[in-house]
Formats: structure tokens, C-alpha cells, sequence
């Protein structure tokens, strides 16, 4: 169990917390120099941390540029959101963990989850055990995890994974170790794995990132989160609460937002992007984060998945992030998702606690 709490959280208990995570397009001619380009600019504008995503099937492998980005940036703090467990063994992601600590100056987030892109794992040539499998596979990895990163040669046998007296030389710098994101919104099983095990928790309004739709969804989550933890004995402001946004597009009107879009989605939206896109003007975009912040979300992991779109990047550091601050119960504006549905319903229950 994760003791105390982490210096890294500490640091969001009267601000909230920014991430950036960028992936490039499927048809980006460079999709490293694209993503190298949008960490830099990360740095530059004042994020708490950029990120890169874990899908090395069809994608640029995350550790090879998070270790380039390591030793071009001297502020922000790396790491994915969220390494998937299964990827590989959990000494292999102890090593190299370990190696970007020491390379960044103690600046790696390990962020980990179960993994969900059943695709994926094909394409790997991994299997794909059921939900349960997965997430007792992940409490494994955060197990030995930890324990080879400690001062004494670490043994672990378990059902999905072992070890034999690993210890990793040198371990993080971190004198805490690196802060550990664990990504879930199940009440059952993944938010017990959070507050077990993990400095911050992370879910969203996805498919794969917890189906928190609305700001009521995020406070009832939070509520079984605070439960979980007083269930293991843990101070429930020892996991910091962070929030993950599957794509942003900002633009400076919300006509033009529209427009962006519109470009990337000629053909019109599904269900699932509906909610899981946020797309508008600063001032709306930074009314929907607001109206997660009065629920109490902390930090925001906020992705494009086009790195080049460095008008949302720029205007999210720029307008939006000033305008949203620590938790507050005032109104704040509507905003658009790409479904006026969950913005009608954040709307109706902001304005049901505020006695309207």
C-alpha cells in the first residue's frame, strides 16, 4: 500500500494541475518530431506534465520519446496516461522507469492500467485475459513494481507474474519513488486497486476511461473513492483526483471549434465521441473544466490526438487553465462537448446545488 502522501500531490492541494498528452495523427508524415514538438511547447507554456500515449502496435513507442523529451526539457514531468500492464513484464517497466527518473532528474510519472484495446493485444501476440484477470495481473505488476525498486533484493511469485531477487540498480531518484496513476472508474474492483496502491486516480467520460459523464458521474466516483480508501485505512486526499480528456479542440470562437470539428470528423460523430470529445471556445472549454473542479477534481490530463494542433495547446495555457480555479460552489458557464446532452445535464445539476 502506498504510504503518506506523495510530495507530487501535495502540490495540488490549493491549484489544479495540468497534463498534456499528445499523439499524432494516423497520417502524420513525422509523427515523433510532431509529438517531441508538442512536449517542448508543453514545457515552454508551463504544463506540470506532458505525456505520450502507450499503443506500440500503431504508434510511435512511448519510452524511446519520453527518454528524447528527458533530455531536452529540464522543468516538466513525463511519463503515459496510462502505461498499459500487460504491454510488458513489470521488471522490464521497473527498468525503465528506473533509467527516465534518473535521466529526467526525477520527473517520471508511472501511470499504469489494465488495458482495454483487445485489437491491440493481438496485433502484440499477447493474450487477452477477461477484466478480473487483468486487473489482478495489474495489482501484481504495482507489487513487484515497488519492491524491486526497494534497497533489498525483491522475490514475488504470483498468478500472472514473478520474480527471483530483482532489485534494480540505480532505482528511481524520486526519494518517494515516482508518483503512481492507476486509470479505472469500476467501484468494484478498479477504484479498490486505487486506493490500495496509488498516489492519484484518473478516469474519464470514454468508453475506456470510466464513463464519468457528467459532473454528478465524477462526484459519485469521488464519493466511492473516498470510501474505498478509508476501507484500507488510507487518508482519501493522499490519491489526488485527476481527470482525463480523450480529445480537446479549442478554438478562439466556438464557431471555429465547430469547424475544427468538423475537419477532423467530415462524417459526423458516434455516441461514444459525443461525450468524450470537449470542443469550444476558451471560455466555454474552461466552464466545463470548472464545473469538475466544484466536484472535486484536481488535475487535468487533457490529450489532442493531433499534436500539431498547437492552437488548442496554446489557447489551453493561454485562457483556459487561468480561468479555472481551486474547487468552488459559483455557477460557471455552460460548455460544449461535442453533446449538448451532457452539457445540458452538468447545467441542470449545477444549478440544483446552487438552489436554483
Amino acid at each position: 500500500m502506498s504510504s503518506g502522501i506523495h510530495p507530487w500531490v501535495r502540490l495540488f492541494d490549493d491549484r489544479v494541475g495540468w497534463g498534456l498528452q499528445a499523439i499524432a495523427l494516423p497520417d502524420d508524415p513525422d509523427p515523433a518530431q510532431s509529438m517531441v514538438a508538442a512536449g517542448l511547447l508543453a514545457e515552454k507554456l508551463g504544463f506540470d506534465g506532458f505525456f505520450i500515449g502507450d499503443h506500440p502496435a500503431y504508434a510511435p513507442e512511448v519510452w524511446l520519446h519520453l527518454a528524447a523529451l528527458a533530455v531536452q526539457t529540464t522543468r516538466i514531468r513525463l511519463g503515459s496516461v496510462v502505461l498499459c500492464a500487460g504491454y510488458r513484464p513489470p521488471v522490464l517497466t521497473a527498468r525503465l522507469g528506473a533509467d527516465l527518473d534518473n535521466i529526467s532528474g526525477g520527473r517520471f510519472i508511472l501511470g499504469l492500467g489494465h488495458g482495454w484495446n483487445a485489437v491491440e493485444f493481438a496485433l502484440l501476440g499477447l493474450p487477452f485475459p477477461t477484466a478480473p484477470e487483468r486487473q489482478e495481473a495489474l495489482a501484481e505488476a504495482v507489487e513487484i513494481i515497488r519492491g524491486v525498486w526497494g534497497p533489498e533484493p525483491f522475490t514475488y511469485h504470483g498468478i500472472h507474474h514473478s520474480t527471483e531477487r530483482e532489485r534494480i540498480v540505480p532505482p528511481p531518484c524520486q526519494e518517494q519513488g515516482p508518483p503512481l496513476i492507476l486509470a479505472g472508474a469500476g467501484e468494484r474492483r478498479a477504484l479498490r486497486l486505487t486506493a490500495r496502491y496509488a498516489d492519484a486516480c484518473n478516469f474519464g467520460p470514454g468508453h475506456a476511461t470510466g464513463l464519468a459523464r457528467t459532473p454528478a458521474d465524477v462526484r459519485g466516483k469521488n464519493a466511492v473513492l473516498d470510501e474505498r480508501c478509508r476501507e484500507v485505512g488510507r487518508d482519501p486526499r493522499a490519491v489526488l483526483r485527476s481527470h482525463f480528456t480523450s480529445w480537446l479542440m479549442v478554438a478562439p470562437t466556438p464557431e471555429r471549434a465547430r469547424a475544427k470539428l468538423d475537419r477532423y470528423y467530415p462524417e459526423g460523430i458516434n455516441e461514444e465521441q459525443r461525450f468524450s470529445r470537449v470542443v469550444g471556445s476558451p471560455d466555454q472549454v474552461a466552464g466545463y473544466y470548472q464545473s469538475l473542479v466544484d466536484v472535486g477534481m484536481q488535475y487535468f490530463v487533457v490529450q489532442t490526438l493531433d499534436a500539431t494542433d498547437t492552437e488548442t495547446i496554446e489557447l489551453l495555457a493561454r485562457e483556459v487553465i487561468p480561468a479555472v480555479v481551486p474547487r468552488r460552489s459559483a455557477l460557471r458557464s455552460r460548455l460544449p462537448l461535442a453533446g449538448d446532452d451532457l452539457l445540458d445535464d452538468a447545467a441542470d445539476q449545477r444549478a440544483e446545488e446552487a438552489g436554483a
